[in-house]
């Protein structure tokens, strides 16, 4: 197995897939992170492949308890005040390391766990084109004598019950469900075969670059949906806004300027993703609405 790894993506869709065969999880608010258990350390990945285990200290010390070999995908939160807050999970993320260790000591994160990508068994091995039902069997298995921090994600095949989840658990942080084909293998870095229902009408973007000041940004450059595809620039942010934005860009290191739809831009090394309402045109149609 190749690292990092590819994760696989979900494609959004307006209401629940039904039918034989689906499997429903709910949607956490938090910092997709893989996991990867080596022979003598643990190593953590953010979705773009960055190692971010510095950031995460306490899960990869908790991560010591699985058994070497062991690669895990899911995602790092934090609770509050009996809440998902991913304001906190993104702060620790994009924070340098000395402060991101200060928060952890404050708000510890906990590794919500759902799908295992490598199992330490040598004769099982690299697990993405099994089954899901296999694979969830495996990490059921996996982490039975590993507790908190590290737990395994909720999941059904009932559809009702995913319904009752969508809707009564928003209040704890659920941003909607994931829906999954039972059969179905792993889709590494493919947006095909996970559906997500959410709550809002938005979808997620990778910041790319910023324009304008570093501590307090006019525009930003992003990538939305698949981190392939083209760079586009947002509709200015709002004051308030932008200055959590320079916060949160503040540990990130730069690596050039670049051009996107045609205005120059500071590109940045980050994993900070934020929330846009989607459009077509140029400045004005992505707009931001929140750090996520």
């Amino acid at each position: 197995m190749e690292f990092p790894i590819k994760v696989a993506l979900a494609q959004a869709a307006p209401t629940l897939p039904e039918g034989p065969g689906w499997w429903y999880e709910p949607k956490l608010d938090g910092h997709r992170t893989v996991l990867r258990r080596t022979d003598e350390t643990v190593v953590l990945y953010a979705r773009s492949g960055r190692v971010v285990t510095q950031h995460w200290m306490d899960l990869a010390v908790a991560g010591m308890e699985l058994s070497p070999g062991a690669v895990l995908d899911g995602e790092a939160v934090i609770w509050r005040d009996g809440r998902l807050d991913f304001a906190a999970a993104q702060s620790r993320a994009a924070s340098a390391v000395t402060r991101a260790r200060a928060l952890a000591a404050r708000y510890p994160a906990s590794y919500i766990c759902w799908d295992v990508l490598q199992h330490p068994d040598p004769a099982i091995g690299d697990c993405r084109s099994r089954p899901y039902t296999e694979r969830r069997a495996f990490l059921l298995e996996l982490l039975a004598d590993v507790g908190p921090p590290i737990q395994v994600v909720p999941a059904t095949d009932d559809r009702d019950v995913a319904v009752l989840w969508y809707d009564a658990l928003r209040e704890q942080g659920i941003e909607g469900i994931v829906a999954k084909r039972g059969g179905a293998g792993y889709p590494s870095g493919r947006r095909r075969g996970w559906v997500k229902v959410r709550h809002a009408d938005t979808v997620d973007a990778l910041v790319l670059g910023f324009i304008g000041p570093r501590f307090r940004p006019r525009h930003l450059v992003l990538a939305v949906g698949d981190e392939g595809g083209p760079a586009r620039v947002s509709a200015r942010l709002e004051p308030v806004l932008a200055a959590r934005v320079g916060e949160a860009l503040s540990g990130a290191a730069v690596v050039g300027e670049r051009r996107a739809e045609g205005e120059p831009y500071t590109r940045v090394e980050t994993d900070l993703v934020v929330e846009v309402l989607a459009g077509s045109g140029r400045h004005g149609t992505l707009t931001v609405i929140r750090i996520r």
